[in-house]
């Protein structure tokens, strides 16, 4: 679906986690010919300027000293017709492939905990959705990032739905794990999500509610595709 600029809208998605969020979100903007934003990998990428610049050693992180420079980090997605996907781009050097090992990954949370980058990341995340065109997925996007997104969409299923798929996907890799504990799992995090001070998980006001506890990816993509395709056009 090619649009002009003027029919183009950004689309929130938000949700409990093990919704399948973004899965439907990439799948949304690879119909749509739009960019999907990957706030994971924004992080990701500070990380990676935090390691590079010795601001992150062996698990912990110097907050005051990345906090110092959040100014001189500029993250952009840019799409890769070749690998048929949108990549990285931290300050214009593709970092796709180097912000998904194990220094980052070992790094990220403490990064991601920290007040002033996420204020930062989300200043850019707006930036990057000035010309629309944009799916991106979260727990505060329709709340916070795009208050004004023409479409918001809050996903949900049942805790016992949710724990259920991860304890097939958990399971269907090898490991070792109990249902009920997986279940504990999800309701702690539903509970630490909507309680926490900083970016707390709701659901916008004017946000449509997909619960997909009974449906398959399909169903949800052609769901979500009808209701932009409605934005859209109404736009």
């Amino acid at each position: 679906m090619n649009q002009t600029d003027s029919k183009k809208i950004v689309i929130a998605i938000d949700g409990h986690s093990s919704c399948g969020k973004s899965t439907v979100a990439k799948q949304l903007a690879k119909q749509l010919g739009y960019l999907y934003l990957d706030s994971g990998a924004m992080y990701r990428a500070v990380t990676l300027f935090a390691l590079r610049n010795q601001l992150a050693k062996n698990g912990t992180v110097d907050e005051q000293g990345l906090i110092d420079r959040l100014e001189e980090i500029k993250i952009e997605f840019h799409w890769n017709e070749a690998s048929r996907q949108n990549e990285t781009y931290l300050n214009g050097e593709n970092v796709e492939e180097e912000i998904r090992q194990l220094p980052v990954a070992n790094h990220v949370s403490p990064v991601a905990t920290i007040k002033e980058v996420r204020q930062a990341m989300v200043k850019q995340q707006q930036e990057l959705g000035k010309n629309k065109g944009i799916v991106m997925d979260g727990r505060d996007i329709g709340t916070v990032v795009f208050p004004q997104a023409e479409l918001k969409i809050f996903m949900t299923a049942s805790p016992e739905v949710r724990a259920q798929r991860r304890y097939d996907e958990l399971t269907a890799k090898g490991q070792q794990v109990q249902l009920d504990e997986i279940l504990k799992n999800v309701e702690d995090r539903d509970r630490i999500d909507s309680g926490r001070k900083e970016s707390p998980l709701m659901r916008a006001d004017d946000a449509l509610i997909l619960d997909n506890s009974y449906l398959n990816r399909e169903e949800q993509l052609k769901w979500a595709v009808e209701r932009a395709k409605e934005r859209i056009e109404n736009c």
